[in-house]
């Protein structure tokens, strides 16, 4: 699966994932709007959440992942402008030291390697988080609701196990 990053630059280049994964070859940046193809588009405003049923069909769309890569703090549903199939991710916690144990602040390697897991490319996850030295964190985190979320037939079946995880997180911490 292809990996394509909608590039802003607006965060730190030492700490920015998406640089790293272009360095090793493991994601392609664009610069514009336009310049980036279309695909399967990781939008946290998106209505559907993805599940393993967005890999069906045919077509280039459904072998490639778009995220957009800024900082949270600018993040505005208007820069998710971009063409193709808008997909949210499921509750998944961050591992990365700047946003380690926060939901739904995942840095773009990690909404990558989520998605490739939902999508049934563990080992494309896994090759991809090496490149951090804190990348295995982010799976083991999130070891129990990525596989649930990979077993899934669609969007309604993710959101329905996002709900009975969040609910057993709170039973827990109660």
């Amino acid at each position: 699966m292809e990996l394509h990053v909608r590039y802003e630059g607006d965060d730190d280049p030492e700490k920015c994932s998406a640089r790293r994964l272009a360095t090793f070859d493991e994601a392609e940046l664009h610069r514009s709007t336009r310049a980036t193809p279309p695909g399967i588009v990781l939008n946290p405003f998106a209505d559907r959440a993805l599940s393993p049923a967005d890999r069906e069909g045919t077509g280039s769309r459904r072998d490639r992942l778009v995220a957009l890569d800024c900082s949270w703090e600018t993040a505005e549903r208007e820069a998710f402008d971009l063409e193709g199939v808008h997909r949210s991710l499921p509750f998944l916690v961050a591992g990365n030291p700047v946003n380690y144990g926060t939901a739904f602040r995942l840095n773009t390697v990690e909404a990558f390697a989520g998605a490739l897991c939902i999508l049934g490319e563990r080992d494309r996850a896994e090759r991809i988080l090496d490149r951090f030295s804190w990348g295995h964190t982010f799976l083991e985190l999130n070891e129990e609701p990525l596989r649930r979320y990979a077993d899934c037939a669609d969007s309604t079946e993710v959101l329905a196990v996002q709900d009975d995880y969040l609910a057993d997180e709170g039973e827990e911490e109660a």
